[in-house]
């Protein structure tokens, strides 16, 4: 992972302002291509590592209508142009009933495209009002009702994958949030298979830092959908650690890309879980007291007395 440091992704357009037009112009593409760039690369090593997408693979691109997922889908269709590999994307739009839902945004958007889609009208809102007291978040029901809901139509079109458009600063949070409230070490991982077994779900993004995709959102102009139509407060607690990853991220640059590389390179041995790890089966005379060894080579026997 990169330890690369990088600026205000529109810092260059906001100094320039009064340069003109045309000046103006040349920077959002310089700005836009760059971005494109650093989120193609990041995207396409991020299926690479955990062989996200293969030959023949039917992909259904969850839109929300929010910057992450116009920026998935619009980084997987310029990636399907020179994969090695052929893959079909399918856009699926989850249409929840809330009041006000602008439904002519997206067809709009994903004709003109000319990308296959589809949008699936269930109304979960209501069920999520007459569940949740008022006053208190919906997020939580929400996410799951649309959740059940578009597993199971990845399955009617014969969709093989599930594309969501969360990024690397959400399984920071997530990892957090499990910590500091869950008393558990789980983020979010890149790629997962459904507690039923039927679907496999894939973030491309897993790799790609939420200011990027914003800013790339802001110049690519996607037609937002906000997510507060619901009237639902966003919740407090992921809240409280987005800021506080946010205020390290500018009092201590590069701690979130090492925060993030720690999540791929756990040391089982030296943390406490003993179901993860047989502390109980530990031998004096091998490498660090394991028989087998770490990675499941047998470790070599050392002379004690020799030490």
């Amino acid at each position: 992972m990169s330890d690369i440091q990088y600026q205000d992704p529109l810092s260059d357009i906001a100094a320039d302002q009064d340069g003109g037009d045309a000046s103006l112009e040349r920077k959002r593409k310089l700005r836009l291509n760059k971005l494109q760039k650093r989120l193609r690369r990041e995207t396409g090593r991020a299926i690479e590592d955990f062989k996200m997408i293969e030959e023949g693979d039917r992909v259904m691109v969850c839109l929300s209508g929010g910057k992450d997922s116009y920026t998935l889908l619009d980084i997987l269709l310029n990636l399907q142009k020179s994969a090695p590999v052929n893959f079909e994307l399918v856009a699926v739009n989850l249409d929840q009933k809330q009041p006000g839902f602008p439904e002519h945004i997206l067809p709009a958007y994903l004709e003109s495209l000319g990308v296959p889609f589809h949008i699936v009208e269930r109304d979960t809102y209501s069920i999520v009002k007459s569940v949740v007291p008022e006053g208190k978040t919906t997020c939580g029901l929400c996410s799951r009702l649309r959740r059940g809901t578009l597993y199971g139509f990845a399955d009617e079109i014969g969709a093989n994958k599930i594309a969501l458009g969360h990024h690397r600063d959400d399984i920071l949070e997530t990892f957090f949030l499990n910590m500091f409230y869950g008393g558990k070490l789980k983020a979010m991982p890149p790629k997962l298979v459904s507690d039923d077994g039927k679907n496999m779900v894939i973030r491309p993004l897993a790799y790609s830092r939420e200011k990027d995709i914003e800013a790339y959102s802001e110049l690519k102009a996607f037609p937002i959908i906000p997510c507060n139509l619901c009237g639902s407060q966003e919740n407090l607690q992921r809240q409280v650690i987005k800021e506080m990853l946010q205020g390290w991220d500018r009092s201590h640059p590069g701690r979130i890309e090492t925060m993030f590389r720690s999540l791929q390179h756990v040391v089982p041995s030296h943390l406490a879980d003993t179901g993860l790890f047989d502390f109980a089966g530990l031998e004096l005379g091998f490498a660090h007291g394991i028989r087998g060894g770490e990675d499941g080579v047998a470790g070599d026997r050392i002379d004690i007395l020799s030490l």
